[in-house]
């Protein structure tokens, strides 16, 4: 289905797509590529230490620099959300007038939202939804599916029973709490014959480390390990298993099933391998087309409205805006060698 669009003149449609977005109108959708924009985009990108952001970033460039819109030099706000609220300010006074961000604590962004809001300028959330402030559009994958399609690909792979360990990302981040929530709920009701431990680690790989190394000295008879960053946490839970003998290949006896998210690179090097079972692919590349694809339909005065889009995701209403939530595959051995997977076109993954 193709979504049709209405587009405004450049000043009423500043002013009619934060009124939209907020009441929920019902407006018709749009993934019309050809419209002018006016104005600058300001981006921040969230973090350079993991190969993941490090793909939507150089996407991003890649994007801007084949006719995609006007954009000011790309910030990082490295895993701060103090310098995300300095970058944003700082693009917004270098004339930027909508704003890409990928805020990691999404609690502690309302108030520069709601600051934004207030002047008019929209904000593309990727890769995580704001808990509170108005969004033009939040462009994510859905999370509670990480979780849910992780739990059930372990829970068959082991029968029902076990032992696994479940490494958490930042609970204070809406992608953290929606993977461990419906990880937790899936386990319960599914598969009450499976203990699980939760390891949260603020996403980072030295404390997913450590604290799987803690466990494995209390329980020898781990069947399984659920990264919910391959990332951060593949090559220090490899590294990790490998030093403790434990890195069977898939298949093998005393094989330790593990099943991660991101869709790296290095984490479809690691199935074709056989020391990772699955991964399910965060599209980075996506992220970056469509956070442009909606800036850029921002800035031209184009509003949307729930339901299925033209690029096979579906957006839905949230209740501080709108999400369109991107599809993600599951990777395994059988699929590995897609070319439709991200990791797969880009230069690090040929």
């Amino acid at each position: 289905m193709r979504l049709r669009t209405r587009t405004t003149g450049a000043a009423a449609g500043a002013a009619v797509l934060a009124l939209a977005v907020l009441a929920g109108a019902a407006v018709l959708t749009g993934c019309n590529r050809g419209s002018d924009a006016t104005g600058r985009i300001g981006i921040d990108v969230p973090r350079t230490d993991t190969d993941f952001w490090d793909s939507y970033q150089d996407h991003l460039k890649a994007d801007l620099a084949h006719g995609g819109p006007s954009a000011l030099p790309l910030a990082n706000s490295q895993n701060d959300i103090g310098k995300v609220v300095s970058d944003v300010q700082a693009l917004t006074g270098q004339g930027a007038r909508a704003i890409v961000i990928a805020p990691q604590d999404t609690g502690a962004i309302t108030a520069e939202l709601r600051r934004l809001a207030d002047r008019r300028i929209p904000v593309v959330s990727v890769d995580t939804r704001p808990d509170d402030g108005p969004v033009y559009m939040v462009v994510r994958a859905d999370n509670r599916a990480y979780g849910e399609r992780s739990c059930v690909f372990l829970g068959e792979r082991l029968g029902g029973h076990g032992r696994v360990a479940e490494l958490q990302g930042d609970l204070s981040s809406i992608n953290g709490r929606d993977r461990s929530e419906a990880f937790a709920a899936c386990m319960k009701r599914r598969y009450p014959g499976i203990t699980v431990h939760e390891l949260a680690t603020d996403w980072k790989g030295e404390v997913a480390s450590a604290k799987l190394q803690s466990l494995l000295a209390q329980h020898h008879d781990l069947d399984g390990v659920y990264l919910q960053a391959g990332g951060a946490f593949l090559q220090p839970v490899l590294a990790l298993l490998r030093q403790r003998g434990l890195l069977k290949p898939v298949g093998t006896p005393g094989h330790l099933t593990l099943v991660s998210n991101d869709g790296i690179p290095d984490e479809l090097a690691a199935i074709r391998a056989g020391t990772l079972d699955a991964t399910l692919s965060q599209p980075a590349d996506l992220y970056a087309r469509y956070a442009l694809y909606y800036a850029r339909a921002a800035l031209a005065g184009k509003t949307f409205r729930p339901g299925p889009t033209d690029h096979g995701s579906t957006i839905v209403k949230i209740k501080n805006g709108l999400e369109d939530q991107l599809p993600v595959p599951l990777v395994t051995k059988e699929n590995v060698d897609d070319p439709r997977l991200w990791a797969n076109q880009s230069e690090q993954g040929r």
